[in-house]
């Protein structure tokens, strides 16, 4: 597997994009922003990381593929971008009921810094009652990492 940016037209990538966001219409507002990482394998696009400033945006892998370090590897070429350009704080937001998505970012070294308060709601164009490992979708978790530049 290799990770690469892509370059290509993100409407060709909005089903993966899709993969992580229920929101349509959070979707189209950033689908064409920042950078895109692709982990290709196999000549097959398996997962994605949208880098928008330090802000990791979206990020995905395909269901076959989870549990394998696609994800792992698509934040590291992500830090390693941050870091050859003068480092800085790194920022990503997931679900507060998506206890996976949590603890895979903690192992990635992201710290908690705080929470908002019912954004997935259908006024934000999310479906009401969405379930996440048995946890209602309402609030999101912001987490960080510093990652200090190359010397």
């Amino acid at each position: 597997m290799r990770v690469e940016l892509y370059d290509g037209d993100r409407a060709g990538l909005r089903w993966s994009f899709e993969l992580a966001e229920d929101s349509a219409v959070e979707l189209d507002g950033y689908l064409d922003e920042g950078r895109v990482l692709v982990a290709v394998q196999d000549g097959r696009i398996v997962g994605h990381l949208q880098l928008v400033g330090l802000e990791i945006k979206n990020m995905a892998v395909v269901p076959e593929h989870r549990g394998t370090g696609v994800g792992a590897r698509l934040i590291e070429a992500a830090v390693s971008l941050v870091r050859a350009e003068h480092g800085g704080t790194m920022l990503v937001a997931t679900g507060a009921a998506d206890v996976g998505n949590l603890r895979f970012y903690q192992r990635q070294g992201f710290r908690f810094r705080s929470v908002e308060r019912d954004v997935f709601t259908p006024a934000n164009g999310y479906p009401a009652g969405i379930m996440v490992d048995g946890i209602e979708l309402r609030d999101r978790v912001w987490l960080d990492r510093e990652i200090r530049p190359d010397p």
